[in-house]
């Protein structure tokens, strides 16, 4: 760990303290140097926090601390597995509270990335609406080829971002390299890889021609769902800092009396929304992973419109198969047939009994069964399943947590709409849809020209693979006869390398005592 990275890192200990985020922690079962850490952490937190209640704290520490660490902790929200359940409540709860940048400074934005000043590409450009940790909106016109004025919204890139959510997700990196060195329980868990998969989401973010590209595929992909949309994109007017988007005319979804005052039905939203959810995770393989209430519309027609598509997930075919066939397994009360799924799937190791797993699952599903559906909730049950699936030794699905987080999310705003909203009966049909689908005969057709696709392509490479392999053996031939033989310049680079290891692995231990106050204990510990 480098020294700018430790100094990062304990300032940010000393403000997630002072904010009284360390209260969050209990320190009772952790190791003696967390634990510690810990308690002096909460000796400095300021007195008026102590009436805050989880969420304010989070929030002022980390909109304290930056974009970064705000897209940190949102990321975050989608590992109870890692932070533990209540962080994670809080963390979900987590908004930006960033300040607007200058509309000038907005202005300028849009000169350089699209080459135009602002007055030539828009008739109208209004001061900032909105703004988060990545961007902030507009309001603008513009002025159709037929002569129609049609208002747009755009989104403009913070100046500077990328550069310091580069030294940031440095920071990060060093944190979390030193968990794994330093706690043998954490390596399950994988810091790394967790830090890896935000630097990855946040790349995406960081490049609004991908944002437009995921807004164009869910269309393409929604286009005959019946009751939902999304904006149309002015792919002239867009480009890696700039974002223009049809302006949406509607009710947020947070406005509940506002909905029902305009005469739309609750209950159907409630179910139209989570049925799309599902139908887009199963069907295509693609969601949006940000769907609260304020990135939720309901349009003058009553379509639902989702916004804001810089966080998106993604589901292989294997996993859709996983997922849908656990869902419907609850359903049916087949807990037998979920713990076969988990082994087929790899999940779950062979050495685990099939019938104590599924006594297991059944310890979760079968009090949901008899209950009201007010008292019913699936998130939940797939939040117990993950934590059932660590007793057998299921590693981390990262994947799989992003689109838990989201259900959850979806079924609260759905609960919102529909306090007695019945998720097992409205996921039911399109689960039962999947399964008939996939796994029936139009299933086995699909999964035989797939088979036939892949020989094809397997076919079509063998020359390639047996020059490759003709290659491969003569070197192994060579260096047998002649042996492996290393220069002196090699060999002197090599040591050279390792003295520098030596060197850092032995300062990172002497300063890792000051780190652990860093906000990677306090949360991954």
């Amino acid at each position: 760990m480098g020294v700018g990275s430790f100094l990062r890192l304990t300032r940010a200990g000393f403000i997630l303290a002072r904010e009284g985020a360390f209260s969050l922690v209990e320190p009772d079962h952790l190791p003696p140097l967390p634990r510690t850490a810990i308690r002096l952490g909460r000796r400095i937190q300021r007195r008026r926090v102590a009436r805050s209640d989880q969420a304010e704290r989070l929030t002022a520490a980390l909109n304290k601390l930056g974009p970064s660490w705000v897209k940190l902790g949102q990321f975050l929200a989608t590992r109870p597995d890692l932070v533990g359940p209540e962080i994670a409540d809080g963390l979900g709860r987590l908004r930006d509270e960033i300040p607007p940048f200058p509309l000038e400074e907005a202005k300028e934005v849009v000169r350089r990335c699209l080459g135009k000043p602002v007055e030539a590409l828009y008739a109208s450009f209004s001061a900032p609406l909105a703004a988060a940790s990545i961007a902030q909106v507009h309001r603008a016109e513009v002025v159709g080829p037929d002569g129609v004025t049609r208002r747009m919204a755009v989104k403009v890139m913070r100046p500077g971002i990328r550069r310091r959510l580069d030294r940031d997700l440095a920071t990060f990196f060093s944190g979390a390299r030193f968990i794994e060195r330093v706690d043998r329980n954490a390596r399950r868990l994988k810091p790394v890889a967790v830090v890896d998969r935000l630097a990855r989401s946040v790349m995406l973010e960081m490049d609004l021609r991908l944002e437009a590209a995921a807004l164009s595929e869910v269309a393409e992909n929604a286009r005959n769902d019946a009751g939902f949309r999304v904006p149309k994109v002015d792919w002239q007017r867009s480009d890696r800092d700039v974002l223009t988007l049809e302006w949406i005319d509607g009710i947020k979804m947070s406005e509940v009396a506002a909905l029902e005052a305009a005469g739309h039905d609750l209950k159907a939203l409630a179910r139209r929304l989570m049925q799309i959810f599902l139908r887009h995770a199963l069907r295509d393989g693609f969601f949006h992973a940000d769907l609260h209430q304020g990135n939720l519309f309901v349009d003058p027609a009553g379509n639902i419109v989702a916004v804001d598509f810089g966080i998106m997930g993604r589901l292989s075919r294997a996993e859709r198969r996983f997922l849908a066939e656990i869902l419907y397994g609850f359903v049916k009360r087949d807990y037998r047939r979920i713990a076969e799924v988990h082994r087929e799937a790899g999940y779950v190791p062979a050495r685990h009994s099939i019938d104590d797993f599924a006594q297991a699952l059944r310890a979760i599903g079968e009090p949901i069964h008899g209950q009201s559906a007010r008292d019913i909730s699936m998130a939940r049950v797939l939040t117990q399943l993950l934590e059932v699936t660590e007793m057998f030794d299921m590693e981390t699905r990262t994947e799989l947590l992003l689109l838990q987080k989201t259900m959850m999310v979806v079924e609260g705003v759905a609960r919102s709409l529909d306090p007695d909203f019945d998720m097992w009966a409205t996921s039911e049909p399109i689960l039962t849809e999947w399964v008939a689908r996939h796994m029936g005969p139009l299933g086995l057709v699909d999964e035989a020209l797939a088979g036939a696709q892949w020989l094809r392509r397997l076919v079509a490479v063998l020359p390639e693979l047996g020059e490759r392999a003709g290659d491969i053996t003569r070197g192994i031939a060579e260096t047998s006869r002649r042996g492996f033989r290393l220069d002196p310049d090699t060999v002197a680079q090599i040591a050279a390398a390792t003295a520098r290891r030596t060197r850092s692995e032995r300062f990172a231990i002497l300063i890792g005592v000051a780190a652990l106050v860093g906000i990677f204990v306090a949360l991954v510990t």
